[in-house]
C-alpha cells in the first residue's frame, strides 16, 4: 500500500552508505494483494508533483544522471509477471481468487505458500541473486517472508528493510531524495492535533534513505534433501524441518531415568519432575528403549500408561520412592486431557531447567507424534 518503498529501496541500493559497490537489480517483482496492485499504478502514472513525470521514470532518469548504466536493469511494469497477487483456493469448489487483504488465518496460510513459491523459484536459479525486502505490507507478510528466506534462501541472498528519515517516511509525494519538483508541503498541526491552514515545506534532497540488512540463517543446507523438493506447502515444509530439528536434538541427548525413585537427568543435568510427570517420562522412555511402535495419538497410549501407573502405584511402598505412597497424583487415572497437560508442564520445566535439559522440550511426545524422539541407545533406565 506504500509504493514509494520500491523507489526508496532501489535508491538506497544504488547509493550504499558504506564503500560497497552500488546494486542495480535487473528486475523487480512485487508480491501483493489486489489493493496493493491498484496502489502500484501510481508508480507509472505522471505526477504533477514530479513535473508531469511518473515516479518510476523519474527514478531511472535520476540514476542515469548520476552515471548509472540502466541497460537491462530495473525491469518493472504492471504485468502479472512483475506484480504477483496472492491467490487462495476454495477447497469446496476448487476455484481460486485473488486476495484483497491478508487478515484471516486462511489468508495467512495462502500468503505463506505463495511467498515460498516465489522465493523458491528465484533461488533455484544459480545465476540469480535475491534481494528480498521486508518493507511494506502487513507485519505478518514480513514475518512470513523472513521465514521463507530462512527456509529456502542461500548465503548469497539478502534480506533488507529501508529506513527513511522523518518527515519523509510518511510524507505523501516523497519517492527518493533526488526527485524533481522542488520542496514538498506538509500540513502543520496545532497542539490539539488538528490540522491548521498553514503548511511546512521539506526539501527531498535532505532526506536520509538507508538500507538495513536483516540477518537470517539459511537453513537450506541443513535440510537440503527436503528443501530441494519442488513440491510442498509452507506448513508441510515447517513440519519436515521441525522433525529434523527434533531428530538432531534427540541424537545429542543422554537420558538417565530411575525406576526406584523419581530422579532423571539430561546429559548429566538433573531434571526435577513431579511423580506423575516422572511416570510419564519413564513410560515413554521404556517404549523407545524397547523399540516399540510409534504411537500417533495420545489416546493410543492411555491403556498402557494406565497399566504402568497401577503397577508402579502397587509397588511404590516397597520401593525407595515411598513419598509417592498415597500421592493423589498416582491414585488418579490418566485421561487424554490429563496426559496433554502433564506433557505441557514437562516441557515448561525442561525449558526452565536450562542447559541441555531444555532440549527435552523438543523431543517429548506431541500431537501427531506420541513418541519420545531420543535414540534408544541414548536412554539409560536404572
Amino acid at each position: 500500500m506504500s509504493p514509494a518503498l520500491l523507489t526508496e529501496t532501489l535508491w538506497a541500493l544504488a547509493h550504499p552508505a558504506d564503500d560497497t559497490a552500488p546494486v542495480l537489480p535487473h528486475r523487480i517483482i512485487v508480491v501483493t494483494t489486489t489493493a496493493g496492485r491498484t496502489c502500484l499504478e501510481e508508480l507509472l502514472r505522471p505526477s504533477p508533483q514530479l513535473v508531469g513525470t511518473a515516479p518510476w521514470d523519474a527514478l531511472r532518469a535520476a540514476l542515469e544522471q548520476r552515471g548509472h548504466d540502466l541497460t537491462g536493469r530495473l525491469r518493472f511494469g504492471l504485468t502479472g509477471d512483475d506484480i504477483r497477487v496472492i491467490t487462495a483456493a476454495d477447497p469446496a469448489t476448487g476455484r481460486t481468487r485473488e486476495l484483497p487483504d491478508i487478515r484471516t488465518p486462511a489468508d495467512n496460510e495462502a500468503a505463506a505458500d505463495f511467498l515460498l513459491e516465489q522465493v523458491r523459484a528465484i533461488v533455484e536459479n544459480p545465476d540469480t541473486r535475491l534481494i528480498a525486502s521486508l518493507a511494506g505490507g502487513r507485519k505478518t507478510m514480513g514475518a512470513l517472508l523472513y521465514a521463507c528466506m530462512t527456509l529456502a534462501a542461500r548465503e548469497t541472498d539478502r534480506l533488507t528493510h529501508v529506513l527513511v528519515s522523518e518527515p519523509f517516511e510518511t510524507l505523501r509525494g516523497f519517492w527518493f531524495p533526488a526527485q524533481p519538483g522542488g520542496p514538498l508541503e506538509a500540513p502543520t498541526r496545532s497542539a490539539g492535533s488538528v490540522p491548521s491552514v498553514s503548511s511546512a515545506t521539506h526539501d527531498p534532497a535532505t532526506a536520509l534513505v538507508d538500507l538495513a540488512d536483516v540477518p537470517f540463517v539459511p537453513l537450506r543446507n541443513l535440510f537440503h534433501r527436503e528443501l530441494g523438493q519442488s513440491a510442498g506447502t509452507f506448513r508441510r515444509l515447517l513440519e519436515v524441518c521441525r522433525a529434523n530439528v527434533r531428530l538432531a536434538a534427540g541424537e545429542n541427548l543422554r537420558l538417565e531415568i530411575e525406576t526406584q525413585r523419581p530422579t532423571s537427568a539430561i546429559n548429566g543435568r538433573p531434571l526435577t519432575l513431579s511423580p506423575r510427570e516422572h511416570l510419564v517420562l519413564l513410560f515413554f522412555a521404556g517404549r523407545t528403549k524397547r523399540g516399540e511402535v510409534v504411537l500417533q495419538a495420545y489416546d493410543e497410549a492411555l491403556a498402557d500408561l494406565e497399566a504402568t501407573r497401577k503397577q508402579t502405584r502397587a509397588g511404590a511402598p516397597a520401593q525407595d520412592w515411598s513419598h509417592w505412597a498415597g500421592s493423589p497424583t498416582l491414585d488418579r487415572e490418566f485421561t487424554e486431557r490429563d496426559l496433554i497437560r502433564t506433557l505441557s508442564d514437562m516441557r515448561a520445566k525442561a525449558k526452565r531447567a536450562g542447559g541441555d535439559a531444555a532440549f527435552l522440550a523438543d523431543v517429548l511426545p506431541q500431537k501427531g507424534r506420541c513418541h519420545l524422539d531420543i535414540p534408544g541407545a541414548m536412554i539409560f533406565i536404572k
